[in-house]
């Protein structure tokens, strides 16, 4: 159960984690020193990277969580409703990020390789939002698990 946590925890660190850098201090400094033929050129190449890390922590959450909850608690019925909370939440964010990845992501990467930059800028406006609410429902759904 132990290594089950782990994975839990690291899937949690680096995708939240990742999320916050990227909102917080990656997304205003491109801002304010990039033009947005580079700008745009960044963040395709950034989630180009950081996405593989978002799909394996994915998988790491959503497998170890499940096992913690059958291994733990016997099945769903036995589970305190935090849990059922955090599952919940944490689906919803599952599916906000498929979304993010096959939609929006996809049309930036077109737009910059065309070198369609307004294209690309919306685009870019759709990830921030998205992003955004799920960088608000994994600090939220940590504070659920702390707090039970």
């Amino acid at each position: 159960m132990r290594f089950a946590l782990l994975l839990h925890v690291w899937g949690v660190v680096i995708w939240v984690g990742g999320m916050f850098f990227a909102y917080t201090a990656l997304r205003p400094t491109a801002r304010d020193v990039l033009d947005p033929p580079q700008r745009l050129t960044l963040w395709a190449g950034t989630f180009r990277r950081f996405f593989p890390s978002v799909w394996l922590s994915v998988a790491a959450i959503l497998g170890s969580g499940l096992y913690l909850i059958m291994a733990q608690y016997r099945g769903f019925a036995h589970a305190p409703v935090y849990i059922h909370a955090m599952l919940g939440v944490g689906v919803l964010m599952m599916l906000i990020f498929g979304h993010v990845f096959f939609a929006p992501y996809r049309r930036l990467r077109r737009a910059v390789l065309a070198q369609d930059w307004p294209a690309g800028a919306r685009q870019l406006a759709q990830l921030r939002v998205l992003i955004g609410i799920n960088l608000l429902l994994g600090l939220v759904n940590i504070a659920i698990a702390l707090l039970g």
